[in-house]
């Protein structure tokens, strides 16, 4: 088992990140694993990612505190301190520890660039990047499935007889209260599916049962309609297990609903269904253009791969007629 982090351990060495527009920075240091039954290892890499909560319902007596900044005609700008409130917390802390020097990558500022991926890009690149990860990068998935953790947190599970079968619960980044910031995620139970590039027609039974059941559950839990939902798929995902994210439609700003990365499933499913092909593998036919961050594993070989793109785009030209 992971050793566990204790915020009150943790020693700042550094600021990966900070968003103004998330209102969140994100932190990387070190803490020392206290064990009496394991050697002690010396300190140990961990990230943590420290947010803001969304603003509780007002009410009188919220704020206790101002403290104007400037005034000029009919306008007035002003600090406030809101009442401490157990049950409205002030920040969301999520932390990875230990932290991997891939982890650190992953988190730190960087700069992106638009690629596009060829299928045969896929297949000489892409393809063995994503076999090459070891199983233990989706070990927290694999213990969700299982249900070894977070069982009390699963909203859905497909019945075991199902051939593709998910389960679907509330994502990390949400804080489980604020209606507005609404994030559930649904999991395939199976691992045969890593990404975009592999769901085919024959998944589309497992898509639109998960739109079908996250619709049902988010109006039946939550009170909200089918209208007021996002549900997308990342290409690239951050984890190479199939998934599908579901967002409160009102909840702007995340980049990672940006354009290139995210595929809504409605799009998905629309696709496959036209798709004439006896295969049904649209997805594997395709060029996919997406953003890829400077420290990501795949922005070397896909950058270099780019200018042969451009080469063969190039000698594909019409000559002009003079």
């Amino acid at each position: 088992m992971a050793p566990q982090f204790n915020l009150h351990d943790f020693e700042l060495e550094r600021v990966l990140n900070d968003d103004p527009q998330t209102h969140s920075v994100t932190l990387l240091g070190r803490q020392r694993i206290a064990s009496e039954t394991q050697q002690d290892p010396g300190p140990q890499a961990a990230i943590v990612r420290i947010e803001k909560t969304a603003l509780p319902k007002f009410s009188d007596g919220l704020v206790v505190k101002t403290q104007v900044i400037e005034s000029t005609d009919i306008y007035t700008w002003l600090f406030g301190w809101l009442q401490p409130s157990d049950s409205s917390p002030d920040l969301k802390i999520n932390a990875i520890y230990p932290a991997t020097e891939t982890h650190i990558r992953k988190y730190s500022k960087q700069s992106v660039h638009i690629v596009r991926e060829t299928p045969e890009l896929y297949e000489s690149i892409v393809k063995p990047y994503i076999e090459a990860f070891p199983s233990s990068r989706t070990q927290w998935v694999t213990d969700i499935l299982t249900g070894t953790s977070e069982a009390e947190k699963v909203l859905f599970r497909s019945p075991p007889s199902s051939p593709d079968g998910f389960l679907i619960l509330p994502d990390m980044k949400w804080d489980t209260v604020t209606l507005g910031s609404l994030y559930l995620v649904a999991l395939a139970l199976s691992s045969e599916v890593k990404c975009l590039r592999d769901v085919k027609k024959r998944h589309l039974p497992m898509l639109k049962a998960i739109r079908r059941e996250t619709r049902r559950i988010v109006e039946e839990r939550f009170g909200l309609e089918s209208t007021q939902l996002r549900l997308f798929v990342h290409y690239q995902p951050s984890y190479y297990h199939f998934h599908v994210h579901i967002v409160n439609a009102n909840y702007l700003g995340l980049q990672n609903m940006a354009a290139g990365q995210a595929h809504l499933l409605d799009d998905i499913i629309s696709l496959l269904e036209v798709d004439s092909s006896p295969e049904g593998v649209i997805f594997q036919r395709m060029t996919l253009t997406y953003s890829l961050g400077e420290n990501h594993g795949l922005f070397a070989p896909m950058m270099a791969a780019q200018a042969g793109l451009e080469d063969s785009e190039a000698g594909a030209r019409p000559t002009a007629v003079a």
